[in-house]
């Protein structure tokens, strides 16, 4: 059991509890064996009451106005800017340390922006803003691979098109793209509800995902952008993005071009890939294999990678396809390895 007596143990608090990257995150906890000596279920008053099982054993979901963080030693927030806005200062005056996976601070520069498997080195010490913020659930899986890629080659250029889920948008994006589906199956012209997605979602792409703004981008585009600098420490490398939304439930994919500094053996490029931790590259595994959102289920915590291809004309440059559970390696996963990097630290 992971609930355990244990005083080093660290007491949590997860706001968000009952949306999918909170109920996600419980399964996490379970799953690794996450060591706590309390849990604590937070969310609006509007879902406050419910019950959750976590371990077998039920656990009340409370009104985080009511809570006080005083009784926690980490703070997972997963309910949304304007919350994360609003109760992140009181949970870091109260000396829970924050683990924010909402954008509200990730360029905050008291807030280090981490990707366990590629940044651990900033978890060393406590931040001063008592945050640790998690980027967005394209990030995660992209930069998971550009770490190695600029240690061996140096990167020039990046640039990537998302392929984002549904479930981007928690429990009612899904539900909307499965209820616009059924919509219109039944009659062709009826495209269904279009509240989380205008247009309808349903047998469509929307390439618009976020704010626009000025620059003729989205907010989402320019996230990607900065996120990928931050984590990287490449202030100033050239990040180009498209996101785009696509009628699939859960699972993002990404289409990546990456420009180095030198040239590229594709064969090394592979073999490279395949040493990283928790990706499972399939060129490796057979020729011409890729992976897709419903093939990846097997391996549900890897980054998933296919379709490397050198280019003919530009050594320097290659191609990825990249596939990740967007709910678990971009979202829940993230936040709980940065509070197991901590624990393991003593940065708590």
């Amino acid at each position: 059991m992971t609930l355990t007596t244990d005083p080093a143990a660290p007491r949590v608090a997860l706001v968000g509890a009952t949306g999918v990257i909170g109920t996600t995150l419980i399964r996490l906890i379970e799953e690794r064996r996450f060591r706590h000596r309390a849990l604590h279920l937070l969310a609006s008053d509007r879902s406050a009451g419910r019950e959750l099982t976590v371990e077998g054993r039920p656990h009340p979901v409370r009104d985080l106005a009511d809570f006080d963080f005083s009784r926690v030693d980490i703070a997972f927030f997963a309910a949304g800017d304007d919350i994360s806005r609003k109760y992140v200062p009181t949970a870091t005056a109260a000396g829970a340390l924050v683990i924010d996976s909402t954008s509200a601070f990730r360029m905050d520069p008291a807030t280090p922006l981490v990707v366990p498997q590629v940044n651990a080195h900033v978890l060393g010490r406590r931040p001063a803003s008592g945050i640790v913020a998690a980027p967005a659930s394209p990030t995660v899986p992209l930069v998971r691979l550009l770490g190695t890629v600029e240690r061996r080659w140096g990167i020039r250029q990046v640039v990537v098109s998302t392929y984002q889920a549904a479930s981007d948008r928690g429990h009612s994006g899904t539900a909307e793209l499965y209820a616009a589906g059924s919509a219109t199956l039944a009659d062709p012209d009826d495209l269904g509800p279009a509240q989380e997605f205008t247009p309808s979602l349903a047998f469509n792409v929307i390439p618009f995902i976020g704010t626009p703004l000025d620059s003729g981008f989205t907010s989402e585009e320019q996230r990607m952008r900065q996120e990928t600098r931050k984590i990287l420490s490449l202030p100033h490398l050239d990040v180009t993005a498209t996101c785009v939304r696509v009628p699939v439930a859960h699972g993002h994919s990404e289409t990546a071009w990456i420009e180095c500094a030198a040239p590229v053996e594709r064969d090394e490029l592979i073999e490279r890939l395949t040493e990283l931790p928790e990706v499972t590259v399939h060129d490796r595994i057979a020729p011409n294999a890729f992976p897709t959102p419903r093939t990846v289920t097997s391996r549900p915590d890897h980054v998933h990678v296919g379709r490397i291809r050198v280019s003919e004309t530009n050594p320097r440059g290659f191609w990825l396809w990249v596939v990740a559970d967007n709910t678990r390696v971009g979202g829940a996963l993230n936040a709980l390895q940065i509070a197991e990097a901590m624990t393991l630290r003593g940065t708590l």
